[in-house]
Formats: C-alpha cells, structure tokens, sequence
C-alpha cells in the first residue's frame, strides 16, 4: 500500500474544511432571529434553527413529551441578554446562554443553561443550569409550519413565544432596574 504524501494529507484536510462543512444559509432547518428591545435600548436575542413540520406529529412524535430538546435544530438555540433579567423569580445576569424546553402536553418548562456553544443533544449540562422555569402552554389558532420563536414586548418586559404545530408556549422576561 502507498504511503500518503504530504501534499495528499493537505488536499485531503483542504475538502474537509471546505466541502464537509454544510453552508447554514442552505439547511433544511434556516438559522432564524428573534429580538426584543426594551426602553432603554438593552437587547435579550435568541438565535435558532428553524426546522418545517412538514406534515409530521411534532409534539409527542418528533419531540417527545418530557424529553429534554434543545427547541429548534442543528446548535442549541442561543439566548443573549444585555440586561439584566427575572423570570418567574430567578435572576437571569445579562451574558450569554443556551436555552431548552421540556415540552409537555399541558405544560412546559424553559431551561436556561450557562453551557454555550454546544449541539445541545443528548442532553448533559444540568451542572451548567441557571434556571428551569415553567412556561404557559396555548393552541395556536391555525397551524404553524415553521418552527418560531418571537418576543411580545410591553413595557420593561419581553415574552418569549416558542410556536409551533398547534402550540405556543412562552414565558415572560422582566427587566431588573
């Protein structure tokens, strides 16, 4: 067998850098963004993937109930506040997060997990988490294709909005003065 030259290594590691990288803007699942602004200019931003339903049972099919998911596809779902937060009477320090859901029939809860960077499944940070909090759980009013997140904003406070299928859970964010 003929041993590899250094010019065949370099060829080799130049198209896996280059071709075994897939191109984010051309997933099946597209990164997303959604920000909300308070008053006085201070930020909280999510950066997601947003995977299509595409006819499958989401919740309690695709994402199981009681399972950890990391609410969306591809990376964990990035959670970046400039200010200083509560929610549901945690504090939540301005910097930087991932954040996962707990999907359940009639309930949910938000974790909120100091790890960043991370794929996120299967799930191995709960030493790394600032805060679980329960989330309130709707029906949609028609079916939603695209998994979103959006943030309802009022005043000194943002709600988080996760819709998707049939559901929206969310959960509302303070500003700490």
């Amino acid at each position: 067998m003929k041993k590899p030259t250094l010019a065949m290594c370099l060829a080799f590691v130049f198209c896996v850098a280059c071709f075994g990288q897939q191109d984010k803007a051309s997933r099946p699942s597209p990164a997303a963004q959604a920000q909300c602004k308070f008053s006085d200019g201070k930020t909280i931003t999510a950066d997601y993937s947003s995977p299509r339903a595409k006819g499958r049972k989401i919740f309690g099919g695709l994402v199981p109930y009681g399972e950890v998911w990391r609410t969306g596809a591809n990376e964990a779902t990035t959670f970046v506040t400039t200010a200083n937060l509560t929610v549901e009477g945690k504090d939540v320090p301005a910097g930087s997060y991932t954040i996962f859901t707990v999907p359940a029939q009639d309930k949910w809860t938000l974790i909120i997990n100091k790890k960043t960077g991370e794929w996120g499944i299967p799930y191995k940070y709960q030493s790394e988490e600032l805060a679980r909090v329960p989330m309130q759980v709707s029906s949609t009013s028609a079916p939603v294709e695209n998994f979103t997140i959006n943030y309802g904003q009022n005043g000194g406070s943002c709600t988080l909005q996760l819709s998707w299928e049939s559901t929206q859970a969310s959960v509302t964010f303070n500003e700490k003065k």
